[in-house]
Protein backbone atom coordinates (compact mmCIF):
# COMPACT_ATOMS: atom_id res chain seq x y z
CA UNK A 1 0.00 0.00 0.00
CA UNK A 2 3.01 2.39 0.40
CA UNK A 3 4.39 1.49 -2.57
CA UNK A 4 1.15 2.01 -4.44
CA UNK A 5 0.86 5.56 -2.41
CA UNK A 6 4.16 6.34 -3.95
CA UNK A 7 6.32 6.27 -0.46
CA UNK A 8 9.92 5.05 -0.38
CA UNK A 9 10.23 1.55 1.06
CA UNK A 10 13.84 1.12 2.90
CA UNK A 11 12.47 -2.52 4.65
CA UNK A 12 9.83 -4.94 4.32
CA UNK A 13 10.60 -7.56 6.93
CA UNK A 14 8.55 -10.55 7.94
CA UNK A 15 9.13 -11.22 11.53
CA UNK A 16 11.28 -8.70 14.18
CA UNK A 17 14.60 -8.91 15.51
CA UNK A 18 17.94 -10.04 13.91
CA UNK A 19 17.94 -10.47 9.74
CA UNK A 20 18.06 -14.03 8.80
CA UNK A 21 18.16 -13.58 5.40
CA UNK A 22 18.10 -9.98 3.25
CA UNK A 23 17.80 -9.64 -0.93
CA UNK A 24 17.49 -6.04 -2.15
CA UNK A 25 15.19 -5.14 -4.79
CA UNK A 26 15.80 -1.68 -6.20
CA UNK A 27 15.34 0.72 -3.38
CA UNK A 28 13.71 -2.21 -0.91
CA UNK A 29 15.56 -4.34 1.32
CA UNK A 30 13.36 -7.58 1.64
CA UNK A 31 14.53 -9.84 4.96
CA UNK A 32 13.30 -12.73 7.16
CA UNK A 33 14.02 -11.95 10.17
CA UNK A 34 14.37 -14.16 13.63
CA UNK A 35 11.13 -13.51 15.32
CA UNK A 36 8.10 -15.03 13.05
CA UNK A 37 5.52 -12.60 15.25
CA UNK A 38 4.46 -10.39 12.81
CA UNK A 39 6.75 -8.42 10.60
CA UNK A 40 7.45 -4.39 9.65
CA UNK A 41 7.70 -1.77 6.83
CA UNK A 42 10.26 0.79 7.37
CA UNK A 43 9.34 3.60 5.31
CA UNK A 44 10.81 6.76 4.34
CA UNK A 45 10.44 9.87 6.33
CA UNK A 46 7.90 8.03 8.87
CA UNK A 47 9.43 10.40 11.27
CA UNK A 48 8.65 14.14 10.27
CA UNK A 49 12.21 15.10 11.77
CA UNK A 50 14.24 12.56 10.31
CA UNK A 51 15.88 13.71 6.53
CA UNK A 52 17.09 10.77 3.93
CA UNK A 53 19.77 12.70 1.86
CA UNK A 54 19.46 12.35 -1.81
CA UNK A 55 15.70 10.87 -1.41
CA UNK A 56 13.12 12.52 -3.26
CA UNK A 57 11.00 14.26 -0.59
CA UNK A 58 7.98 12.94 -2.10
CA UNK A 59 8.44 9.79 -1.27
CA UNK A 60 8.48 10.47 2.60
CA UNK A 61 5.59 9.12 4.28
CA UNK A 62 5.12 12.45 6.41
CA UNK A 63 4.64 14.07 3.21
CA UNK A 64 1.33 12.05 1.88
CA UNK A 65 -1.65 13.48 2.33
CA UNK A 66 -4.22 12.36 5.09
CA UNK A 67 -6.20 9.66 3.50
CA UNK A 68 -2.67 8.02 1.61
CA UNK A 69 -1.39 8.07 5.15
CA UNK A 70 -4.36 6.43 6.67
CA UNK A 71 -4.62 3.99 3.99
CA UNK A 72 -0.94 2.69 4.32
CA UNK A 73 -1.65 2.07 8.39
CA UNK A 74 -4.53 0.88 8.50
CA UNK A 75 -3.43 -1.82 5.67
CA UNK A 76 -1.68 -3.91 8.16
CA UNK A 77 -4.49 -4.69 10.70
CA UNK A 78 -6.68 -4.83 7.65
CA UNK A 79 -4.66 -7.78 6.30
CA UNK A 80 -4.23 -9.64 9.48
CA UNK A 81 -8.50 -9.42 9.61
CA UNK A 82 -8.70 -10.61 5.41
CA UNK A 83 -6.16 -13.20 6.21
CA UNK A 84 -7.94 -15.02 9.10
CA UNK A 85 -11.10 -14.17 6.97
CA UNK A 86 -8.97 -16.31 4.11
CA UNK A 87 -8.36 -19.55 6.49
CA UNK A 88 -11.61 -19.26 8.03
CA UNK A 89 -13.09 -19.77 4.65
CA UNK A 90 -10.46 -22.45 2.80
CA UNK A 91 -11.22 -24.61 5.93
CA UNK A 92 -14.89 -24.69 5.78
CA UNK A 93 -14.78 -25.31 1.60
CA UNK A 94 -11.83 -28.22 2.14
CA UNK A 95 -12.97 -29.74 5.63
CA UNK A 96 -16.99 -28.44 5.53
CA UNK A 97 -19.32 -28.08 8.74
CA UNK A 98 -20.46 -30.33 11.19
CA UNK A 99 -24.40 -31.16 10.19
CA UNK A 100 -27.56 -31.32 12.68
CA UNK A 101 -27.56 -35.08 12.78
CA UNK A 102 -28.00 -36.10 16.34
CA UNK A 103 -25.12 -38.32 17.67
CA UNK A 104 -27.04 -39.24 20.90
CA UNK A 105 -29.32 -38.50 23.66
CA UNK A 106 -29.05 -37.90 27.12
CA UNK A 107 -31.54 -40.38 29.23
CA UNK A 108 -33.79 -38.42 31.47
CA UNK A 109 -32.52 -34.75 29.56
CA UNK A 110 -35.37 -33.10 27.95
CA UNK A 111 -34.50 -34.29 24.09
CA UNK A 112 -35.08 -37.74 25.33
CA UNK A 113 -38.09 -36.98 27.32
CA UNK A 114 -39.79 -35.36 24.27
CA UNK A 115 -38.48 -38.43 21.88
CA UNK A 116 -35.47 -37.31 20.02
CA UNK A 117 -33.56 -40.24 19.43
CA UNK A 118 -29.93 -40.62 17.86
CA UNK A 119 -29.72 -40.22 13.91
CA UNK A 120 -32.71 -37.55 13.74
CA UNK A 121 -31.66 -34.87 11.46
CA UNK A 122 -32.55 -31.35 13.15
CA UNK A 123 -33.99 -28.95 10.21
CA UNK A 124 -35.35 -25.94 12.36
CA UNK A 125 -35.76 -24.29 15.58
CA UNK A 126 -38.83 -22.16 16.30
CA UNK A 127 -39.57 -22.09 12.36
CA UNK A 128 -35.54 -20.70 11.81
CA UNK A 129 -33.91 -23.37 9.70
CA UNK A 130 -30.56 -24.89 10.75
CA UNK A 131 -27.77 -26.93 8.63
CA UNK A 132 -25.03 -26.77 11.22
CA UNK A 133 -24.53 -27.96 14.44
CA UNK A 134 -22.92 -24.48 15.81
CA UNK A 135 -26.12 -22.83 14.29
CA UNK A 136 -28.27 -25.17 16.29
CA UNK A 137 -26.12 -25.04 19.54
CA UNK A 138 -26.41 -21.43 19.49
CA UNK A 139 -30.53 -21.21 19.43
CA UNK A 140 -30.22 -23.70 22.19
CA UNK A 141 -28.29 -21.85 24.28
CA UNK A 142 -29.89 -18.52 23.38
CA UNK A 143 -33.35 -19.66 24.26
CA UNK A 144 -33.56 -18.10 27.49
CA UNK A 145 -35.18 -21.61 28.60
CA UNK A 146 -38.39 -20.89 26.92
CA UNK A 147 -39.84 -23.93 25.30
CA UNK A 148 -38.65 -24.88 21.42
CA UNK A 149 -40.36 -26.49 18.48
CA UNK A 150 -37.54 -28.33 16.81
CA UNK A 151 -38.63 -29.89 13.04
CA UNK A 152 -36.77 -32.94 12.44
CA UNK A 153 -35.85 -35.37 9.84
CA UNK A 154 -36.47 -39.10 10.85
CA UNK A 155 -36.49 -42.13 8.24
CA UNK A 156 -37.21 -39.80 5.91
CA UNK A 157 -40.36 -38.26 7.54
CA UNK A 158 -40.46 -34.95 9.29
CA UNK A 159 -41.55 -34.80 12.63
CA UNK A 160 -42.15 -31.47 15.04
CA UNK A 161 -41.36 -32.36 18.69
CA UNK A 162 -41.57 -29.69 21.38
CA UNK A 163 -38.21 -29.26 23.70
CA UNK A 164 -37.95 -27.67 27.10
CA UNK A 165 -34.34 -26.82 27.62
CA UNK A 166 -32.75 -27.27 30.76
CA UNK A 167 -30.58 -25.13 32.45
CA UNK A 168 -27.35 -26.33 33.76
CA UNK A 169 -23.74 -25.13 34.73
CA UNK A 170 -21.15 -24.45 32.04
CA UNK A 171 -18.66 -22.79 30.24
CA UNK A 172 -18.54 -19.76 28.39
CA UNK A 173 -16.16 -18.65 26.20
CA UNK A 174 -13.06 -17.55 28.35
CA UNK A 175 -13.72 -21.18 30.47
CA UNK A 176 -15.35 -19.22 33.38
CA UNK A 177 -18.30 -21.43 34.87
CA UNK A 178 -22.00 -19.89 33.90
CA UNK A 179 -25.55 -21.19 33.65
CA UNK A 180 -26.16 -22.35 29.79
CA UNK A 181 -29.25 -24.02 28.42
CA UNK A 182 -29.05 -27.66 27.84
CA UNK A 183 -31.35 -30.27 25.71
CA UNK A 184 -29.02 -32.97 26.36
CA UNK A 185 -28.27 -34.44 22.63
CA UNK A 186 -24.37 -34.39 21.53
CA UNK A 187 -23.27 -33.85 17.57
CA UNK A 188 -22.60 -36.84 14.89
CA UNK A 189 -19.79 -36.81 13.07
CA UNK A 190 -20.84 -36.34 9.79
CA UNK A 191 -19.84 -33.63 7.83
CA UNK A 192 -21.71 -31.25 4.96
CA UNK A 193 -19.99 -29.92 2.50
CA UNK A 194 -20.77 -25.85 2.23
CA UNK A 195 -20.57 -23.70 -0.72
CA UNK A 196 -17.27 -21.89 -1.33
CA UNK A 197 -19.86 -18.22 -1.32
CA UNK A 198 -21.32 -19.60 2.19
CA UNK A 199 -17.95 -20.45 3.17
CA UNK A 200 -16.64 -16.36 2.77
CA UNK A 201 -19.73 -15.36 4.62
CA UNK A 202 -19.18 -17.55 7.25
CA UNK A 203 -15.17 -16.65 7.06
CA UNK A 204 -16.37 -12.94 7.56
CA UNK A 205 -19.12 -13.86 10.60
CA UNK A 206 -15.89 -15.92 12.35
CA UNK A 207 -13.62 -13.42 12.06
CA UNK A 208 -16.13 -10.48 13.29
CA UNK A 209 -17.13 -13.08 16.25
CA UNK A 210 -13.50 -13.51 17.55
CA UNK A 211 -12.47 -9.63 16.84
CA UNK A 212 -15.54 -8.93 19.27
CA UNK A 213 -14.42 -11.65 21.86
CA UNK A 214 -10.84 -10.29 21.55
CA UNK A 215 -11.91 -6.70 23.05
CA UNK A 216 -14.22 -8.47 25.08
CA UNK A 217 -11.39 -10.02 26.73
CA UNK A 218 -9.62 -6.81 26.62
CA UNK A 219 -12.14 -4.95 28.45
CA UNK A 220 -12.45 -7.92 31.01
CA UNK A 221 -9.07 -7.92 31.86
CA UNK A 222 -9.08 -3.98 32.37
CA UNK A 223 -11.77 -4.18 34.35
CA UNK A 224 -10.47 -6.85 36.83
CA UNK A 225 -13.29 -9.34 35.81
CA UNK A 226 -10.43 -11.78 34.14
CA UNK A 227 -7.75 -12.50 35.25
CA UNK A 228 -4.67 -11.20 33.24
CA UNK A 229 -3.23 -14.22 34.05
CA UNK A 230 -4.57 -15.03 31.08
CA UNK A 231 -1.90 -13.08 28.97
CA UNK A 232 0.45 -15.09 26.69
CA UNK A 233 4.00 -14.90 25.23
CA UNK A 234 5.97 -16.31 22.35
CA UNK A 235 5.94 -19.24 24.33
CA UNK A 236 2.37 -20.21 25.12
CA UNK A 237 2.17 -19.54 21.22
CA UNK A 238 4.46 -21.78 20.49
CA UNK A 239 3.19 -24.71 22.80
CA UNK A 240 -0.42 -23.96 21.69
CA UNK A 241 0.49 -24.00 17.93
CA UNK A 242 2.34 -26.86 18.60
CA UNK A 243 -0.62 -29.01 20.42
CA UNK A 244 -2.79 -28.06 17.58
CA UNK A 245 -0.51 -28.96 14.91
CA UNK A 246 -0.18 -32.51 16.56
CA UNK A 247 -3.52 -32.48 16.79
CA UNK A 248 -4.42 -31.99 13.14
CA UNK A 249 -3.55 -28.98 10.47
CA UNK A 250 -7.12 -27.97 10.92
CA UNK A 251 -6.47 -27.02 14.16
CA UNK A 252 -3.14 -25.58 13.70
CA UNK A 253 -4.53 -23.19 10.75
CA UNK A 254 -7.56 -22.41 12.84
CA UNK A 255 -5.00 -21.07 15.27
CA UNK A 256 -2.98 -19.21 13.55
CA UNK A 257 -6.77 -17.71 12.15
CA UNK A 258 -7.27 -16.90 15.84
CA UNK A 259 -3.98 -15.35 16.40
CA UNK A 260 -4.03 -13.43 13.17
CA UNK A 261 -7.22 -12.14 14.26
CA UNK A 262 -5.30 -11.20 17.76
CA UNK A 263 -3.16 -9.59 16.30
CA UNK A 264 -5.26 -7.11 14.21
CA UNK A 265 -7.42 -6.35 16.86
CA UNK A 266 -4.25 -5.49 19.37
CA UNK A 267 -2.85 -3.58 16.37
CA UNK A 268 -5.74 -1.20 16.35
CA UNK A 269 -5.43 -0.21 19.98
CA UNK A 270 -4.80 3.27 20.45
CA UNK A 271 -1.45 3.06 21.73
CA UNK A 272 1.21 5.04 20.68
CA UNK A 273 3.73 3.09 18.53
CA UNK A 274 0.55 0.81 17.49
CA UNK A 275 -1.27 1.44 14.37
CA UNK A 276 -3.83 2.35 16.33
CA UNK A 277 -1.50 5.12 17.78
CA UNK A 278 -0.99 6.29 14.30
CA UNK A 279 -4.52 6.52 13.53
CA UNK A 280 -5.17 8.28 16.60
CA UNK A 281 -2.43 11.18 15.66
CA UNK A 282 -4.09 11.15 11.88
CA UNK A 283 -7.41 11.76 14.01
CA UNK A 284 -5.73 14.42 15.70
CA UNK A 285 -4.54 16.16 12.63
CA UNK A 286 -7.71 15.58 10.57
CA UNK A 287 -9.73 17.63 13.42
CA UNK A 288 -6.83 20.05 14.43
CA UNK A 289 -6.15 20.79 10.57
CA UNK A 290 -2.62 20.00 11.29
CA UNK A 291 0.11 17.64 12.55
CA UNK A 292 0.57 17.57 16.04
CA UNK A 293 4.07 18.70 17.38
CA UNK A 294 6.58 16.08 16.86
CA UNK A 295 7.55 16.66 20.78
CA UNK A 296 4.12 15.46 21.87
CA UNK A 297 4.42 12.76 19.57
CA UNK A 298 7.92 11.44 20.58
CA UNK A 299 6.40 11.65 24.30
CA UNK A 300 3.18 10.14 23.35
CA UNK A 301 5.28 7.11 21.88
CA UNK A 302 7.89 7.25 24.92
CA UNK A 303 4.68 6.50 26.63
CA UNK A 304 3.21 3.58 24.48
CA UNK A 305 6.34 2.32 24.50
CA UNK A 306 7.29 2.06 28.17
CA UNK A 307 3.73 0.38 28.36
CA UNK A 308 4.12 -2.21 25.64
CA UNK A 309 7.52 -3.34 27.47
CA UNK A 310 5.83 -3.67 30.96
CA UNK A 311 3.16 -5.99 29.33
CA UNK A 312 5.59 -8.38 26.77
CA UNK A 313 7.61 -8.77 30.39
CA UNK A 314 4.31 -10.13 32.42
CA UNK A 315 3.23 -11.64 29.49
CA UNK A 316 7.10 -13.89 29.30
CA UNK A 317 6.73 -13.86 33.05
CA UNK A 318 3.34 -16.00 32.72
CA UNK A 319 5.06 -17.99 30.01
CA UNK A 320 7.51 -18.81 32.65
CA UNK A 321 5.31 -19.38 35.36
CA UNK A 322 3.08 -21.83 33.39
CA UNK A 323 6.10 -23.60 32.22
CA UNK A 324 6.80 -24.44 35.57
CA UNK A 325 3.84 -25.11 36.89
CA UNK A 326 3.42 -27.67 33.58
Amino acid sequence: VAKKSGVGVLTFSVGFGPKLWTKKVGETEYALSAFPLGGYVKMVGEDPGESFEGMDTKKSFSHQGLLKRTAIVVAGPVFNLLLAVSIFTLISVVVGKLSTEVGSVRPDMPAALAGLEKGDRILAVDGESVSQWEDLSGLIRASGGKALSIRIRRAGQEVEVNVQPEEREGRDEFGEKKKIWFIGITRASSIEKIPPWVALWQGCQETVAYSVLTVKALYRMVTGSLSTDNLGGPILIAQIAGKQAREGMRNFFYFVAILSVNLGVLNLLPIPVLDGGHLLFLLFEWVLGRPLEIKHRERAQQVGVFFLILVMIYAFYNDIARFFEG
